[in-house]
């Protein structure tokens, strides 16, 4: 999802500084901003930033470009790769987007998020082929197709006419299933929690709490970290991720602390600290910059990079073009 998010936080300014201008920027620095992505010499914060760029930037050109790289080592980049292109909405994304659902060489937290972006997208085209990957042998493959076919169903349904989807505008993100029209934080805990409900309801729960953006609605997602499902648990933490609200540390500390819990989760719950960014949130992503998962070293380096960006004066996280520019101003200066 991504965010989401896994998928890095952008803090809701960055939207502000995107204008129309952006549909001017000629191919040729949208392929540059590319070959940064595609550059496994560079760090992978470096990478992500140019991820990001690419994905604000949008079009056929920017869609191109991050389909390049999903054979790349790192499980979390190629993640990454897959949310940013749900996340564009752009139809042009799909022929990519369901080979990497398809491809059981992939990772299943990589065609995890194709299905989930798929979703994102919302184009009813893919609806069978998402209802035969729900049976997927890979739990959180199968999950996650589940919820994108209800996500595309209720775009189809009345319901959808009357409800809003995205109940928050702050958050600047497209979620795998609408917020619950229910607003007691009770209620929706209640929901949260009961795995005798079907998962997209529970999602809507989820979403729900996360608009509220309360204390209290952080504290009660955070009891989602019990539940059964790792895909479940990874959107928690990137839920709270988005709310960035440093009453739930102590959760996420203990998540990503956890060398049994799912990489996907602990990975979920590194990012959400590194948008909280508090001292104790930066002090356990520090520790586990040398964890044996390569998608937790990972995501503590590309969260301790966001935290850095949230307590800077930086105008904005994705400056890939900026970069590229500077770049090209050097060059003829």
């Amino acid at each position: 999802h991504s965010s989401r998010h896994s998928r890095p936080y952008i803090p809701s300014q960055q939207h502000a500084c995107w204008s129309s201008k952006t549909k001017m920027v000629p191919d040729s620095k949208i392929e540059a901003i590319g070959r940064v992505l595609k550059d496994q010499n560079r760090p992978l914060k470096e990478r992500f930033r140019a991820l990001f760029t690419l994905k604000n930037l949008g079009g056929e050109c920017a869609i191109a470009s991050i389909s390049q790289c999903f054979t790349d080592p790192s499980v979390l980049l190629k993640h990454e790769l897959a949310y940013c292109l749900g996340q564009m909405r752009d139809t042009r994304a799909i022929p990519k987007l369901v080979e990497i659902l398809k491809d059981v060489e992939q990772e299943p937290m990589v065609r995890h998020e194709a299905g989930e972006a798929l979703g994102a997208i919302g184009d009813p085209t893919v609806l069978d082929l998402l209802r035969s990957y729900s049976k997927d042998p890979v739990t959180e493959v199968a999950e996650t197709c589940q919820l994108a076919v209800g996500r595309i169903e209720w775009l189809q349904s009345e319901s959808s006419k009357v409800e809003k989807f995205d109940g928050a505008d702050q958050f600047f993100s497209i979620d795998p299933a609408p917020p619950a029209m229910e607003t007691n934080v009770d209620k929706l805990r209640e929901m949260l929690v009961d795995e005798s409900l079907p998962l997209f309801d529970r999602y809507r729960a989820m979403f729900s709490l996360r608009n509220l953006n309360t204390q209290e609605s952080a504290k009660a997602l955070a009891m989602g970290f019990k539940c059964n499902s790792a895909l479940f648990r990874h959107e928690i933490g990137y839920v709270l991720g988005q709310m960035s609200n440093d009453i739930v540390v102590e959760e996420l500390a203990a998540v990503v602390q956890d060398e049994k819990e799912n990489e996907m989760v602990r990975h979920e719950a590194a990012e959400a600290l590194g948008s909280i960014s508090t001292e104790a949130a930066v002090a356990v992503l520090k520790e586990y910059l040398g964890d044996k998962a390569r998608v937790v070293r990972e995501s503590c380096e590309v969260a301790l990079d966001m935290s850095e960006y949230e307590n800077s004066s930086e105008f904005q996280y994705a400056d890939g073009l900026l970069k590229v520019e500077q770049n090209e101003n050097e060059m003829t200066g």
